[in-house]
């Protein structure tokens, strides 16, 4: 067993990491957002059963945007699209709610929204620190449109990381092959050399799969409990023992 796990060090060159939901999340956290715009419209639900419901809704707005950019889309569309996470909120704590209340409720956290920013996990920086201590390659992989070296450079992260790589700079989202290839282009490794970390099984997943790298689902929710067919972690302080 330690014979082969020693192997598997020596073969793992680079690991790649998935931003949102794996190494950072918004602050403050969205289900307080919603939590607090539910009760404003009179309706009290449990933190968790929150969590789970914006989760879920993850899952629908990830897919969508990787069919085409939600953010280039109709007015019409893109309400149609974002009015999936209030009603699968409610959904989940079983409550039956109008369009009425979940355009109301939808309203008032993009209005609240504008003062979010970024956060990182509690385990990321001693996890990366101990990666860069072995002298492992680590990456960002992310479809977010944003200006990820500042971020990255404002939550601590540049030392840690020796490349970003983005939907954008790329041309394609998650799942699809050009940003995975791209990060292995960067890293200067092959396929079987790499290891993609992130918290969504279509998006990182299958992707990273798709082009051979090793997949690690990090699931800090439960969200995934009948995943089985790749290791499934659920706080990036698991993550050595997959390497």
């Amino acid at each position: 067993m330690i014979i082969l796990k020693t192997w598997a060090l020596r073969m793992i060159k680079a690991i790649f990491f998935d931003w949102f939901y794996t190494l950072a999340r918004f602050e403050p956290p969205r289900y307080q957002l919603y939590s607090q715009a539910l009760r404003e419209f009179g309706v009290e639900l449990p933190p968790e059963k929150v969590m789970r419901g914006i989760l879920i809704a993850d899952q629908y707005f990830f897919e969508e945007n990787a069919k085409s950019p939600v953010s280039e889309r109709s007015p019409e569309e893109q309400a149609r699209v974002y009015i999936y996470y209030p009603n699968t909120i409610l959904a989940e704590a079983g409550v039956n709610a109008t369009k009425e209340l979940s355009l109301k409720i939808l309203k008032r956290v993009r209005e609240q929204f504008k003062k979010v920013a970024f956060a990182l996990f509690d385990d990321v920086l001693s996890t990366l620190e101990t990666l860069k201590q072995q002298n492992f390659i680590l990456g960002l992989l992310t479809n977010l449109d944003s200006d990820m070296a500042s971020i990255c450079r404002d939550l601590g992260l540049e030392s840690y990381l020796d490349f970003v790589v983005t939907s954008k700079e790329v041309g394609a989202d998650k799942p699809k092959p050009p940003i995975f290839l791209a990060a292995l282009d960067k890293a200067g490794v092959n396929a079987s050399e790499a290891v993609h970390v992130g918290d969504q099984y279509k998006m990182d997943v299958i992707g990273a799969r798709a082009v051979g790298i090793k997949p690690i689902l990090v699931d800090r929710y439960d969200i995934y409990p009948e995943v089985s067919d790749c290791p499934r972690i659920h706080s990036l302080d698991e993550l050595a023992q997959h390497l």
